[in-house]
């Protein structure tokens, strides 16, 4: 597929132990177009060469998919820039400099602080998913 081809799949990705982590499954297939960088990299990279209806599984490295974990994106916030029901082991959706969406792991809730990670949860693990190729444009 060159880029600019729009192309819908079906997947489940899976974790090296099985765990689905993310399925389109009794859902719309997802939709994108190749060189747009709205998927992980070596998930379109897998994908760029299938052909309409065939099917396949696709190994990706944490480097091509959600990158390493990375220690730097464990932080400690003030305890009062949170509301006062939370816990660790929660899960918040931060707002970043830019307007995005940044998820977010309370780690550990002390007095003053909250330890939260940036990290993307799926950060340092490698990626497998079964795909099948369902429309290209």
């Amino acid at each position: 597929m060159k880029p600019g081809a729009k192309v819908k799949v079906h997947y489940t990705g899976t974790l090296d132990d099985g765990t689905v982590f993310d399925s389109s499954e009794g859902k719309e297939p997802l939709e994108f177009t190749i060189g747009e960088n709205r998927v992980i990299a070596g998930f379109e990279n897998g994908i760029k060469e299938m052909k309409l209806n065939e099917e396949k599984s696709i190994k990706i490295s944490a480097k091509d998919a959600y990158g390493e974990r990375d220690e730097r994106m464990v932080v400690s916030v003030p305890r009062s820039k949170f509301p006062h029901e939370i816990e660790a082991g929660g899960h918040l959706l931060l707002k970043g400099p830019e307007g995005q969406r940044m998820p977010a792991k309370i780690m550990e809730v002390k007095d003053n602080d909250v330890i939260i990670d940036l990290n993307h949860p799926l950060a340092g693990k490698e990626l497998n998913f079964k795909v099948k190729v369902v429309g290209i444009n």
